[in-house]
């Protein structure tokens, strides 16, 4: 046995021997442990991004084997599912729950149990609000498409607007697999900067005293509406839209399991159980595609490091912000309407960001006035977003898919 020839043999095998090969390699190392940081040490969206940084971690350490994104190019009809299983490393495996768009819709259904479609309900009008603000969506995709991407890109950025990441992710997956890393990392971030980004733009465009307004009391809902609530808006859009069956489906399947009483064990696994363990596949695997050198077909550089990603980016905080702006925009013209008995601040939270976006509303609008109490109001829009990035998302996959 030459003790030399296997020491000079796993010297040439080991990771450090790679480090350099592509200087990508190093630089996603370091952005993987700059994400640790702010979501450890500054608790940005702590839950998802931790995962996400440490599966970028793991994907860009050098000859683990646990990550072959190569396996997963081309156009996602052909790819050869029998060989990932049997060549694949454990993250390609576990990224097959994205690819096939199980985990977000395992995450719809926790948040479906979660969801309560009261407010929504006891004021039918919040769902304008939560259609209008999906106008970052189709903003951006249409900017999107000035810069270059083709129609399925232009269309998984546009989605970031909807500030809903299981959302985002399944469309992804559909339509431009490739931009799945940057597309996630971007609306998740987006996502944690909601009470930075809202704010300025909800007090440019209203005034103090559109701010200053006190909302009634909403009517309350019956046991029975919140039943059939599920039901009816499955069937409904299921049949408008058959590419968002997976999506509503289960988000309507989860909060049924809340509002029925007679699943209660259910929905406590949907809610916390359920929702942890996909929640660690998710974040782990999309995390895990973020590779700073991936060779596309013709040679170049497709990997996270890249100047799309810089655009992507860039046009997911156009999309949040435009989506910001039509949900206000609308609350605006409901203050008209109403005569001053509609604040505008709950427009904003028309974007999918459950319950963060409400909160922002509430926060804003009790300093214009201290009395004001929007939480409830806003939280009719903020649910009725939910719906409308599916929505929107199924309408994008049914024209590009």
């Amino acid at each position: 046995m030459d003790i030399g020839n296997i020491i000079s043999k796993l010297a040439q095998e080991s990771g450090f021997a790679n480090l350099f090969l592509h200087w990508e390699t190093p630089v996603m190392i370091i952005i993987a442990c700059v994400l640790l940081y702010l979501a450890i040490v500054k608790k940005f969206e702590p839950l998802l991004l931790v995962g996400i940084a440490f599966g970028m971690l793991l994907s860009n350490l050098p000859f683990n084997g646990m990550m072959n994104m190569e396996l997963f190019q081309g156009d996602p009809k052909t790819i050869d599912y029998m060989r990932i299983l049997h060549e694949g490393g454990l993250l390609d495996i576990l990224y097959l729950g994205v690819k096939l768009g199980i985990y977000p819709c395992l995450i719809f259904m926790g948040v479906g149990a979660m969801t309560d479609f009261g407010p929504m309900l006891s004021r039918p009008s919040s769902m304008i609000l939560g259609a209008a603000a999906q106008l970052g969506v189709y903003c951006a995709f249409m900017l999107a498409l000035g810069l270059g991407f083709n129609t399925n890109e232009a269309a998984s950025i546009g989605i970031i607007g909807g500030a809903d990441g299981p959302t985002a992710i399944f469309l992804t997956a559909k339509l431009a697999p490739h931009l799945l890393g940057p597309i996630a990392i971007a609306a998740y971030s987006y996502m944690a900067l909601i009470p930075l980004i809202q704010p300025p733009i909800m007090r440019a465009l209203t005034t103090e005293k559109e701010r200053k307004t006190i909302m009634n009391q909403d009517l309350p809902v019956s046991k029975s509406t919140k039943i059939i609530f599920p039901i009816a808006v499955t069937i409904f859009i299921v049949l408008v839209l058959p590419s968002v069956a997976p999506l509503i489906g289960c988000l309507m399947l989860g909060n049924l399991f809340k509002e029925c009483m007679v699943t209660d064990r259910l929905s406590d696994t949907a809610q916390n159980a359920l929702m942890n363990i996909v929640t660690i596949f998710l974040a782990l695997t999309v995390g895990a595609t973020s590779v700073g050198h991936l060779q596309g077909p013709d040679g170049t550089n497709i990997g996270f490091l890249s100047l799309g990603t810089v655009k992507i980016i860039v046009l997911g905080l156009f999309a949040f912000s435009f989506s910001t702006v039509g949900g206000l925009i609308f609350g605006k013209i409901m203050y008209r309407l109403t005569g001053g008995k509609v604040n505008p601040l709950i427009g904003s939270a028309g974007v999918s960001a459950v319950p963060m976006a409400a909160r922002v509303s509430q926060v804003e609008g009790q300093r214009a006035n201290p009395s004001n109490f929007l939480l409830m109001h806003a939280m009719g829009p903020n649910v009725a977003g939910v719906i409308g990035s599916a929505v929107a998302a199924g309408f994008l996959l049914a024209v590009f898919g």
